[in-house]
Protein backbone atom coordinates (compact mmCIF):
# COMPACT_ATOMS: atom_id res chain seq x y z
CA UNK A 1 0.00 0.00 0.00
CA UNK A 2 1.49 3.14 -0.96
CA UNK A 3 2.23 5.91 1.68
CA UNK A 4 1.25 9.63 1.53
CA UNK A 5 3.63 12.59 2.29
CA UNK A 6 0.25 14.24 3.42
CA UNK A 7 -3.00 12.98 3.86
CA UNK A 8 -5.96 15.49 3.96
CA UNK A 9 -8.87 14.10 5.79
CA UNK A 10 -12.62 15.67 4.68
CA UNK A 11 -14.43 12.34 5.83
CA UNK A 12 -16.30 11.50 9.21
CA UNK A 13 -17.08 8.58 11.20
CA UNK A 14 -21.45 7.70 11.76
CA UNK A 15 -20.02 8.17 15.51
CA UNK A 16 -18.84 5.17 15.84
CA UNK A 17 -14.65 4.16 16.04
CA UNK A 18 -14.42 0.69 14.64
CA UNK A 19 -11.18 -0.99 13.70
CA UNK A 20 -12.84 -3.46 11.20
CA UNK A 21 -14.34 -0.34 8.83
CA UNK A 22 -11.09 1.03 6.39
CA UNK A 23 -9.19 3.51 7.44
CA UNK A 24 -7.05 6.32 5.54
CA UNK A 25 -3.81 6.36 4.58
CA UNK A 26 -1.56 5.04 5.72
CA UNK A 27 0.82 8.17 6.53
CA UNK A 28 4.38 8.04 6.08
CA UNK A 29 6.14 8.00 9.25
CA UNK A 30 6.82 11.62 10.43
CA UNK A 31 4.51 12.92 8.03
CA UNK A 32 1.41 14.73 8.04
CA UNK A 33 -2.14 14.67 8.47
CA UNK A 34 -4.35 18.02 7.61
CA UNK A 35 -7.62 17.79 8.54
CA UNK A 36 -11.30 19.99 8.14
CA UNK A 37 -12.95 18.99 11.45
CA UNK A 38 -16.33 19.38 11.76
CA UNK A 39 -18.24 20.84 15.53
CA UNK A 40 -18.57 18.00 18.48
CA UNK A 41 -20.75 17.76 21.10
CA UNK A 42 -24.03 19.48 20.59
CA UNK A 43 -24.25 19.16 16.95
CA UNK A 44 -23.99 15.75 17.00
CA UNK A 45 -26.44 15.11 20.57
CA UNK A 46 -29.40 16.46 18.58
CA UNK A 47 -28.69 14.31 15.03
CA UNK A 48 -29.89 10.69 16.15
CA UNK A 49 -28.33 8.90 12.90
CA UNK A 50 -25.48 9.61 14.48
CA UNK A 51 -24.32 6.87 17.23
CA UNK A 52 -21.28 8.33 19.13
CA UNK A 53 -22.13 11.90 20.65
CA UNK A 54 -19.70 13.16 18.09
CA UNK A 55 -18.76 13.38 14.42
CA UNK A 56 -14.91 13.09 14.33
CA UNK A 57 -12.79 12.21 11.58
CA UNK A 58 -11.66 8.91 9.47
CA UNK A 59 -9.21 7.55 11.44
CA UNK A 60 -5.67 7.34 9.17
CA UNK A 61 -3.06 4.71 8.91
CA UNK A 62 0.58 5.64 10.33
CA UNK A 63 3.10 4.04 8.39
CA UNK A 64 4.74 1.34 10.49
CA UNK A 65 2.81 1.78 13.35
CA UNK A 66 2.15 -1.96 15.19
CA UNK A 67 0.30 -3.18 18.17
CA UNK A 68 2.30 -2.35 21.22
CA UNK A 69 3.80 0.78 19.67
CA UNK A 70 3.27 4.36 20.32
CA UNK A 71 2.23 7.09 18.33
CA UNK A 72 3.47 10.99 18.91
CA UNK A 73 1.28 13.39 17.55
CA UNK A 74 2.23 16.60 17.41
CA UNK A 75 0.26 19.46 16.82
CA UNK A 76 1.48 21.98 14.28
CA UNK A 77 -1.89 24.28 14.53
CA UNK A 78 -5.32 24.47 14.61
CA UNK A 79 -7.44 27.28 13.05
CA UNK A 80 -11.35 27.43 14.08
CA UNK A 81 -13.33 28.36 10.63
CA UNK A 82 -16.45 28.83 12.60
CA UNK A 83 -18.08 32.26 12.81
CA UNK A 84 -20.15 31.29 15.95
CA UNK A 85 -21.63 28.51 18.17
CA UNK A 86 -23.91 27.55 20.27
CA UNK A 87 -23.47 25.09 23.69
CA UNK A 88 -24.80 24.76 27.28
CA UNK A 89 -25.06 22.58 29.79
CA UNK A 90 -27.94 19.47 28.83
CA UNK A 91 -30.53 17.98 30.14
CA UNK A 92 -31.57 14.12 28.44
CA UNK A 93 -34.92 14.15 27.26
CA UNK A 94 -36.82 11.12 29.31
CA UNK A 95 -38.36 8.85 26.80
CA UNK A 96 -36.04 9.68 23.57
CA UNK A 97 -33.45 6.92 24.57
CA UNK A 98 -32.90 3.32 24.79
CA UNK A 99 -30.33 3.46 27.37
CA UNK A 100 -27.65 6.29 26.58
CA UNK A 101 -29.05 9.34 24.95
CA UNK A 102 -25.71 9.70 23.21
CA UNK A 103 -25.85 6.34 21.22
CA UNK A 104 -29.35 5.47 20.77
CA UNK A 105 -31.87 8.12 20.95
CA UNK A 106 -35.42 7.28 19.64
CA UNK A 107 -38.05 8.91 17.98
CA UNK A 108 -40.85 9.03 20.97
CA UNK A 109 -44.15 8.45 18.38
CA UNK A 110 -43.14 6.31 15.69
CA UNK A 111 -40.56 4.36 17.55
CA UNK A 112 -37.35 4.87 15.33
CA UNK A 113 -33.64 4.05 16.68
CA UNK A 114 -30.85 6.56 15.45
CA UNK A 115 -33.48 7.90 13.01
CA UNK A 116 -33.13 10.19 10.55
CA UNK A 117 -33.92 13.89 10.76
CA UNK A 118 -35.00 17.22 9.01
CA UNK A 119 -35.10 20.90 10.56
CA UNK A 120 -38.25 22.93 10.65
CA UNK A 121 -37.93 26.03 11.55
CA UNK A 122 -35.62 27.26 14.29
CA UNK A 123 -35.47 27.18 18.26
CA UNK A 124 -35.17 23.90 20.77
CA UNK A 125 -37.80 21.68 18.81
CA UNK A 126 -36.59 22.33 15.17
CA UNK A 127 -35.66 18.93 14.79
CA UNK A 128 -38.10 16.31 13.65
CA UNK A 129 -38.36 12.76 12.99
CA UNK A 130 -38.04 12.34 8.70
CA UNK A 131 -40.52 9.40 9.26
CA UNK A 132 -43.42 10.63 11.21
CA UNK A 133 -42.20 14.73 11.90
CA UNK A 134 -42.35 14.46 16.02
CA UNK A 135 -40.03 16.12 17.87
CA UNK A 136 -37.33 14.08 18.27
CA UNK A 137 -34.00 15.73 20.26
CA UNK A 138 -32.46 13.64 22.68
CA UNK A 139 -31.14 16.57 24.70
CA UNK A 140 -32.15 20.11 25.56
CA UNK A 141 -30.55 23.01 27.32
CA UNK A 142 -30.74 23.96 30.61
CA UNK A 143 -28.86 27.37 30.31
CA UNK A 144 -27.54 27.94 27.21
CA UNK A 145 -25.76 30.64 24.49
CA UNK A 146 -24.77 31.52 21.58
CA UNK A 147 -21.27 33.16 20.90
CA UNK A 148 -19.78 34.74 17.70
CA UNK A 149 -16.36 35.32 17.25
CA UNK A 150 -13.91 37.84 16.09
CA UNK A 151 -11.87 37.91 12.73
CA UNK A 152 -8.51 37.84 15.07
CA UNK A 153 -9.78 34.66 16.82
CA UNK A 154 -8.94 36.20 20.33
CA UNK A 155 -12.31 36.74 21.66
CA UNK A 156 -15.44 35.40 21.54
CA UNK A 157 -19.45 37.42 22.68
CA UNK A 158 -22.53 35.73 23.63
CA UNK A 159 -25.46 36.85 21.71
CA UNK A 160 -29.07 38.13 22.45
CA UNK A 161 -32.15 36.66 21.26
CA UNK A 162 -32.42 38.34 17.81
CA UNK A 163 -28.83 37.39 17.04
CA UNK A 164 -29.15 34.29 18.30
CA UNK A 165 -32.19 33.57 15.63
CA UNK A 166 -30.63 35.37 12.51
CA UNK A 167 -27.31 32.83 13.16
CA UNK A 168 -29.86 29.74 13.45
CA UNK A 169 -31.75 30.82 10.19
CA UNK A 170 -28.12 30.26 8.48
CA UNK A 171 -26.78 27.55 10.95
CA UNK A 172 -24.74 25.54 8.23
CA UNK A 173 -22.91 28.71 7.14
CA UNK A 174 -22.13 30.35 10.35
CA UNK A 175 -20.81 27.13 11.73
CA UNK A 176 -18.76 26.55 8.29
CA UNK A 177 -19.51 23.18 8.90
CA UNK A 178 -17.49 20.83 6.36
CA UNK A 179 -19.52 19.56 3.46
CA UNK A 180 -19.14 15.83 4.12
CA UNK A 181 -20.83 16.19 7.77
CA UNK A 182 -24.52 15.21 8.19
CA UNK A 183 -25.04 16.64 11.91
CA UNK A 184 -27.88 19.43 12.36
CA UNK A 185 -26.52 22.62 13.60
CA UNK A 186 -26.94 23.43 17.41
CA UNK A 187 -27.10 26.97 16.70
CA UNK A 188 -30.39 25.80 15.23
CA UNK A 189 -31.66 26.02 18.42
CA UNK A 190 -30.76 30.06 19.23
CA UNK A 191 -30.33 29.70 23.22
CA UNK A 192 -29.57 33.30 24.39
CA UNK A 193 -29.34 32.72 28.55
CA UNK A 194 -25.79 34.58 28.26
CA UNK A 195 -25.56 37.68 26.81
CA UNK A 196 -22.96 40.22 26.45
CA UNK A 197 -20.24 37.66 28.07
CA UNK A 198 -16.99 38.16 26.64
CA UNK A 199 -14.52 34.87 26.78
CA UNK A 200 -10.93 34.46 25.21
CA UNK A 201 -10.53 32.02 22.29
CA UNK A 202 -7.55 29.23 22.81
CA UNK A 203 -8.58 26.79 20.51
CA UNK A 204 -7.65 23.02 21.01
CA UNK A 205 -8.86 19.22 20.20
CA UNK A 206 -11.46 17.55 22.75
CA UNK A 207 -10.45 14.42 20.14
CA UNK A 208 -7.50 13.35 19.42
CA UNK A 209 -6.27 10.20 19.59
CA UNK A 210 -5.99 6.35 18.32
CA UNK A 211 -8.58 3.50 17.20
CA UNK A 212 -9.64 1.65 20.16
CA UNK A 213 -9.07 -2.52 19.33
CA UNK A 214 -13.11 -2.69 19.30
CA UNK A 215 -16.16 -0.80 17.93
CA UNK A 216 -16.99 1.74 20.56
CA UNK A 217 -18.83 5.27 20.42
CA UNK A 218 -16.70 8.22 19.67
CA UNK A 219 -17.58 10.09 22.80
CA UNK A 220 -17.16 7.13 25.10
CA UNK A 221 -13.84 6.63 24.01
CA UNK A 222 -12.72 6.95 27.64
CA UNK A 223 -12.84 5.70 31.22
CA UNK A 224 -15.62 8.24 32.41
CA UNK A 225 -18.26 8.34 29.51
CA UNK A 226 -17.28 4.88 28.71
CA UNK A 227 -18.71 3.77 31.96
CA UNK A 228 -22.27 4.85 30.27
CA UNK A 229 -21.79 1.30 27.97
CA UNK A 230 -21.12 -1.15 30.80
CA UNK A 231 -24.09 -3.67 30.48
CA UNK A 232 -25.79 -0.46 28.21
CA UNK A 233 -29.27 -2.39 26.35
CA UNK A 234 -27.84 -1.10 23.00
CA UNK A 235 -25.78 -2.78 20.65
CA UNK A 236 -22.20 -1.17 21.75
CA UNK A 237 -22.54 -2.52 25.32
CA UNK A 238 -19.19 -3.90 26.92
CA UNK A 239 -18.24 -5.45 30.03
CA UNK A 240 -15.97 -3.05 32.24
CA UNK A 241 -12.80 -5.23 30.99
CA UNK A 242 -13.72 -4.90 27.43
CA UNK A 243 -13.90 -1.40 27.97
CA UNK A 244 -10.45 -0.61 29.69
CA UNK A 245 -8.79 -2.97 27.49
CA UNK A 246 -9.98 -1.70 24.27
CA UNK A 247 -10.65 2.40 24.59
CA UNK A 248 -7.45 4.25 24.01
CA UNK A 249 -8.95 7.45 25.74
CA UNK A 250 -8.96 9.80 23.04
CA UNK A 251 -12.31 11.83 23.95
CA UNK A 252 -10.06 13.89 26.78
CA UNK A 253 -11.29 17.16 26.66
CA UNK A 254 -7.58 18.74 28.18
CA UNK A 255 -7.31 22.43 27.02
CA UNK A 256 -3.60 21.46 26.86
CA UNK A 257 -3.73 19.38 23.61
CA UNK A 258 -3.35 22.92 21.28
CA UNK A 259 -0.77 24.31 18.81
CA UNK A 260 2.65 23.61 20.04
CA UNK A 261 2.03 20.46 22.35
CA UNK A 262 2.43 16.78 21.66
CA UNK A 263 -0.30 14.08 22.31
CA UNK A 264 1.46 10.40 22.81
CA UNK A 265 -0.86 7.80 22.31
CA UNK A 266 -1.54 3.94 22.63
CA UNK A 267 -1.47 1.74 19.36
CA UNK A 268 -4.25 -0.73 19.82
CA UNK A 269 -5.15 -1.53 16.23
CA UNK A 270 -2.73 -1.96 13.29
CA UNK A 271 -1.81 1.03 12.17
CA UNK A 272 -2.85 2.72 14.92
CA UNK A 273 -6.02 5.17 13.32
CA UNK A 274 -5.07 8.51 14.38
CA UNK A 275 -8.45 10.46 14.40
CA UNK A 276 -9.62 13.89 15.81
CA UNK A 277 -12.31 16.38 16.26
CA UNK A 278 -14.73 18.07 18.65
CA UNK A 279 -12.41 20.95 18.07
CA UNK A 280 -13.21 23.58 21.35
CA UNK A 281 -12.75 27.75 20.80
CA UNK A 282 -11.76 27.73 24.53
CA UNK A 283 -12.71 25.95 27.90
CA UNK A 284 -11.70 25.89 31.36
CA UNK A 285 -9.73 22.94 33.52
CA UNK A 286 -12.63 20.72 34.03
CA UNK A 287 -15.13 21.34 30.82
CA UNK A 288 -17.67 21.90 34.49
CA UNK A 289 -21.13 22.90 31.94
CA UNK A 290 -20.55 19.52 30.57
CA UNK A 291 -19.79 20.97 27.37
CA UNK A 292 -17.83 23.90 25.58
CA UNK A 293 -17.65 26.08 22.29
CA UNK A 294 -17.53 23.21 19.63
CA UNK A 295 -15.98 24.54 16.11
CA UNK A 296 -15.15 23.65 13.07
CA UNK A 297 -11.60 24.14 12.15
CA UNK A 298 -8.84 22.58 10.36
CA UNK A 299 -5.81 20.87 12.04
CA UNK A 300 -2.28 20.19 11.06
CA UNK A 301 -0.64 17.42 12.60
CA UNK A 302 2.33 15.24 12.45
CA UNK A 303 2.76 11.91 13.73
CA UNK A 304 5.93 9.68 14.42
CA UNK A 305 5.60 5.80 15.60
CA UNK A 306 7.73 4.98 18.92
CA UNK A 307 8.14 2.05 18.39
CA UNK A 308 7.87 -0.76 21.30
CA UNK A 309 6.68 2.04 23.69
CA UNK A 310 3.69 0.05 25.25
CA UNK A 311 1.29 2.70 26.25
CA UNK A 312 -1.95 1.87 28.02
CA UNK A 313 -3.22 6.07 27.58
CA UNK A 314 -1.88 9.08 26.49
CA UNK A 315 1.11 11.18 27.63
CA UNK A 316 0.75 14.87 26.91
CA UNK A 317 3.93 17.46 26.65
CA UNK A 318 2.12 20.56 26.69
CA UNK A 319 3.64 23.54 25.87
CA UNK A 320 5.80 25.28 28.60
CA UNK A 321 2.96 28.13 29.16
CA UNK A 322 0.89 25.53 29.82
CA UNK A 323 2.99 23.59 32.25
CA UNK A 324 2.10 23.34 36.32
CA UNK A 325 4.37 25.86 38.19
CA UNK A 326 6.04 23.21 40.17
CA UNK A 327 6.51 21.40 37.08
CA UNK A 328 8.13 23.85 34.33
CA UNK A 329 11.92 23.01 33.88
CA UNK A 330 13.88 24.99 35.89
CA UNK A 331 15.74 28.48 35.01
CA UNK A 332 19.71 28.38 35.16
CA UNK A 333 19.19 30.62 37.96
CA UNK A 334 17.54 28.30 39.92
CA UNK A 335 19.51 25.49 38.87
CA UNK A 336 22.25 27.72 40.49
CA UNK A 337 20.55 27.87 43.61
CA UNK A 338 20.11 24.14 44.13
CA UNK A 339 23.77 23.47 43.16
CA UNK A 340 24.42 26.22 46.16
CA UNK A 341 22.32 24.19 48.85
CA UNK A 342 23.26 20.81 47.74
CA UNK A 343 27.28 21.84 48.06
CA UNK A 344 26.43 22.93 51.53
CA UNK A 345 24.32 19.67 52.87
CA UNK A 346 26.91 17.37 50.60
CA UNK A 347 24.13 16.12 48.77
CA UNK A 348 27.13 15.54 45.62
CA UNK A 349 24.33 15.21 42.33
CA UNK A 350 21.49 16.85 41.21
CA UNK A 351 18.80 15.46 38.82
CA UNK A 352 18.27 16.60 35.54
CA UNK A 353 14.57 16.50 34.93
CA UNK A 354 11.87 17.54 32.48
CA UNK A 355 8.36 17.02 32.42
CA UNK A 356 5.77 14.67 31.47
CA UNK A 357 1.62 14.59 31.67
CA UNK A 358 -0.23 11.33 32.10
CA UNK A 359 -3.81 11.16 31.47
CA UNK A 360 -5.71 8.81 33.36
CA UNK A 361 -9.42 8.18 33.68
CA UNK A 362 -12.22 6.82 35.66
CA UNK A 363 -15.30 6.65 36.55
CA UNK A 364 -15.27 9.58 38.86
CA UNK A 365 -12.48 11.39 39.19
CA UNK A 366 -10.50 9.80 42.03
CA UNK A 367 -10.70 6.74 39.86
CA UNK A 368 -9.00 8.43 36.75
CA UNK A 369 -6.40 10.03 39.69
CA UNK A 370 -5.64 6.85 40.28
CA UNK A 371 -5.80 5.56 36.90
CA UNK A 372 -2.83 8.09 35.76
CA UNK A 373 -0.46 7.70 38.73
CA UNK A 374 -0.55 3.83 37.64
CA UNK A 375 -0.07 4.72 34.19
CA UNK A 376 2.73 6.71 35.14
CA UNK A 377 4.57 4.00 36.62
CA UNK A 378 4.13 1.54 34.77
CA UNK A 379 5.86 3.83 31.80
CA UNK A 380 8.70 4.84 33.70
CA UNK A 381 9.35 1.70 35.69
CA UNK A 382 8.74 3.27 39.29
CA UNK A 383 6.16 2.58 42.12
CA UNK A 384 3.17 4.88 42.78
CA UNK A 385 4.19 6.05 45.80
CA UNK A 386 7.04 8.04 43.86
CA UNK A 387 5.12 9.07 41.39
CA UNK A 388 2.69 10.75 44.13
CA UNK A 389 5.96 12.00 46.00
CA UNK A 390 6.92 13.32 42.43
CA UNK A 391 3.42 15.16 41.81
CA UNK A 392 2.80 16.46 45.21
CA UNK A 393 6.94 18.34 45.00
CA UNK A 394 7.68 18.88 41.26
CA UNK A 395 4.36 18.50 39.39
CA UNK A 396 0.33 18.67 40.08
CA UNK A 397 -2.97 16.49 39.34
CA UNK A 398 -5.06 18.41 37.13
CA UNK A 399 -8.72 18.14 35.79
CA UNK A 400 -9.11 17.36 32.35
CA UNK A 401 -12.69 16.72 32.21
CA UNK A 402 -15.14 16.20 35.16
CA UNK A 403 -16.30 13.61 35.78
CA UNK A 404 -13.09 11.21 35.38
CA UNK A 405 -10.30 12.77 33.29
CA UNK A 406 -7.28 14.19 34.51
CA UNK A 407 -3.28 14.74 33.89
CA UNK A 408 -0.67 13.56 36.70
CA UNK A 409 2.48 16.04 35.60
CA UNK A 410 5.81 15.71 37.03
CA UNK A 411 9.40 16.42 36.67
CA UNK A 412 10.66 13.06 35.15
CA UNK A 413 14.61 12.45 35.85
CA UNK A 414 16.11 11.92 32.24
CA UNK A 415 17.26 8.50 33.11
CA UNK A 416 13.69 7.96 33.51
CA UNK A 417 13.28 9.60 30.33
CA UNK A 418 15.73 7.58 28.20
CA UNK A 419 15.02 4.29 29.62
CA UNK A 420 11.43 4.76 28.27
CA UNK A 421 12.36 6.09 24.80
CA UNK A 422 11.11 9.68 25.92
CA UNK A 423 13.76 11.64 26.60
CA UNK A 424 14.43 13.08 22.65
CA UNK A 425 11.27 13.90 22.57
CA UNK A 426 11.19 15.93 26.14
CA UNK A 427 14.29 17.79 25.23
CA UNK A 428 12.63 18.98 21.79
CA UNK A 429 9.45 19.96 23.85
CA UNK A 430 11.85 21.90 26.15
CA UNK A 431 15.00 22.32 25.85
Amino acid sequence: MKTSETVFVNEFTNGILDPAKPMLGPVKNGSHIVANTTPGCWGPMITPCLKGGHEVTKPVMVEGAEIGDAIAIRIKSIQVTSIATASGNDKPMEGRFLGDPFVAPVCPNCGTINENTIIEGIGPTAVRCANCGADVTPFTFTNGYSITFDHHHQVGVTLHKEAAETIARDGRSYMNTPEHSIQNPIVTFAPHDLVGTVARMRPFLGQLGTTPSRPLPDSHNAGDFGQFLIGAPHDYSVTKEQLNEAKTDGHMDINRARAGAVVICPVKVPGGGVYLGDMHAMQGNGEIAGHTTDVSGIATLQVSVIKGLKLDGPIILPVPEDLPYLAKPLSAAEKQAALQLAEQWGVSTLEESLPLSFVGTGANLNEATDNGLQRAADVLGITVPEVMNRATITGSIDIGRNPGVITVTILVPVNYLEKAGLLELAKEQYL
